[in-house]
This record gives structure tokens, C-alpha cells and sequence, in this order.
């Protein structure tokens, strides 16, 4: 169980080399600490990849959000950069056996139309509260929700407490500066939060509300061949859609001899991260999500968590 108090709180940048609002953002706060520092926790700043932002590129040899295996983590056959820089990274901020921080933000950004995007990991009352927080000081803010397990790869899964900014469209290696204006707000955004609601300053309520949560459902491939070849596209009236209706038997794919792939499920849900470029290797082309309404009851919501 952990304490109620949140002691240390990390923020991550990098962790795909080529997502530079991120890294520079780290940067920025390096060399500015008073930009992020609170006064009832301390706050760590941490470049995820250093050797792939050096070299604008997502990873050098295997994706580091995907080392965070707790076995892969205690595997010594394991030798590439990015699982000896994830152990590397646990020596700082802790494992999942025994997190050093009570919470990890992790920022990144994708070529998918996700605007401002806020993705959690368990229903934790108080991660839960927090969004609705950034929700309310911000329409804009979207938040998606990918349930973690004991089988969790992620660098934000060493902590219970974690969220990921995911920004866009922005290409990959490119800055934007609307966007990294808007990842630092919702930075300050939650360290004032976490800061306001800390025990160590007052056992402040939150108030009952209800929040809009894209619920990850399924993850969708690329039509391909018997030899994994893509045989279709993301349908025109689809890309840059994300989190909107999709219906039964709307356009979900087109094949490059331009026919229509229709989308067969019987409820509407809503695409997210479609056509993210780095998904391409992965299998994936979109993640279809259930729209759900949350009611956040009011009560004091730094709870432990088990």
C-alpha cells in the first residue's frame, strides 16, 4: 500500500527519441528547476532516451516503453540500449516491486490527431479526480484510458500513480510550438494539483463530477497478405478522425485499388491513435475505444492505493 503523501514525483521526456516536445521540455525544466518545483514533493526530471533524441529517432534498438517487463527488467541476457537504459532508469525512479517515486508523467507525441490527450492506466480515485481537473480548466483535453496488467511494458507502469501526455498531429523529429505550449500548461497544470491536494497541505475535497473517458477496447491491424504485406490504407473520411463515432458499416480502409473495407462491429466506438506512424511495425492502425461517462463522487481523493 502506498503512503497517502506524494513525496516524489517524476516527469519523463524522451522516451521515443524522436518526440522532441518532450525532451526539450526536460531541458527547459533542467534548466529552470523553479519551473517545476512545488513545495510538499520533490520533482525529478529524466531524458527517457538520450542516445535516440541525440540521434532523432524513435529508438536505437527496440522501443524503451516496451522494457518495462518486470521480468525482462531482471533478465541479464537482455543486452540491447534500450532494456540496459530501462534498468538504468529503475535505479532512479524505482521498479514496480518497489517504486522509488508516487508518480510518473510521461510525455510524448504521436502523428495521430489526438490533440491534447491525457491517457491513464488504473481507475485510481485520484488519478481519476486529477483528470477531471484537467478537463475542467480545459475543454480541449481528451482522456483515454489503457487498463495496465502485471504484463504492463510501459516506462509509467513502475508507478501505480502515472499518466502519459500524448500530443498531435506532429511528425515525428519535428517541434511544434502550440503544442509544446500546451504540454508545459497541463505540466504545471497537474504538478499545482498534485501540490494543492497533498496531505502535507490540506485534505481538500473533490468535488462530484462526471468525466468522459475513451475506454481502449481493441486494437485493429492493416488489412495485410499471408506474407504481412499492407493491402490497405486508412479510409480518407476516417484519417484524422480520432475520437469520433465510427459506426457499423461505416469506411474504415481503403485498398490501394480503391476499394472500401467497412467497419463490421455492431456498437459505435471511437478510433483513436489512426495511422500513428510508429504503429505501422507494431500492427496496429487504430485503437477503437468505448466513449463512457464516469461519475467521480465527492470525498477526499489521495487514497492509498493497493
Amino acid at each position: 500500500m502506498f503512503n497517502n503523501e506524494l513525496s516524489q514525483v517524476a516527469i519523463v521526456g524522451a522516451t521515443h527519441g524522436n518526440e522532441l516536445i518532450g525532451g526539450y521540455l526536460i531541458k527547459k525544466f533542467e534548466s529552470s528547476p523553479h519551473l517545476v518545483k512545488r513545495s510538499t514533493f520533490e520533482t525529478l526530471t529524466l531524458l527517457g532516451n538520450p542516445r535516440a533524441f541525440s540521434a532523432r529517432t524513435r529508438y536505437i534498438d527496440v522501443d524503451l516503453n516496451r522494457c518495462f517487463l518486470s521480468d525482462d527488467l531482471k533478465n541479464p541476457d537482455l543486452l540491447t540500449y534500450e532494456h540496459l537504459r530501462a534498468k538504468e532508469i529503475c535505479k532512479v525512479l524505482g521498479s514496480k516491486e518497489k517504486p522509488k517515486v508516487d508518480f510518473v508523467l510521461d510525455l510524448h507525441s504521436t502523428t495521430s490527431n489526438m490533440g491534447l490527450t491525457v491517457i491513464l492506466g488504473e481507475k485510481n480515485p485520484f488519478i481519476l479526480s486529477l483528470a477531471a481537473h484537467l478537463t475542467s480548466i480545459n475543454p480541449l483535453v481528451k482522456i483515454y484510458r489503457w487498463p495496465f496488467s502485471q504484463k504492463n511494458s510501459f516506462l509509467r507502469s513502475i508507478s501505480k500513480r502515472s499518466i502519459a501526455i500524448e500530443v498531435g498531429a506532429i511528425a515525428h523529429g519535428v517541434l511544434n510550438s502550440w503544442y509544446f505550449e500546451q504540454t508545459e500548461k497541463l505540466i504545471y497544470a497537474i504538478l499545482d494539483y498534485i501540490d494543492s491536494h497533498n496531505p502535507r497541505r490540506t485534505t481538500s475535497t473533490f468535488v462530484s463530477s462526471t468525466l468522459t473517458v475513451y475506454q481502449g477496447k481493441e486494437l485493429v491491424d492493416y488489412p495485410r497478405n499471408e506474407n504481412g504485406e499492407l493491402q490497405a490504407m486508412i479510409h480518407p473520411s476516417l484519417m484524422l478522425k480520432d475520437y469520433q463515432a465510427l459506426k457499423t458499416d461505416a469506411p474504415m480502409f481503403q485498398t490501394f485499388d480503391g476499394q472500401t473495407i467497412t467497419y463490421k462491429g455492431t456498437s459505435t466506438l471511437f478510433p483513436a491513435f489512426i495511422g500513428e506512424a510508429s504503429y505501422y511495425e507494431k500492427g496496429i492502425a487504430m485503437c477503437l475505444t468505448e466513449k463512457q461517462e464516469i461519475f467521480l463522487e465527492e470525498q477526499n481523493y489521495l487514497s492509498p492505493v493497493i
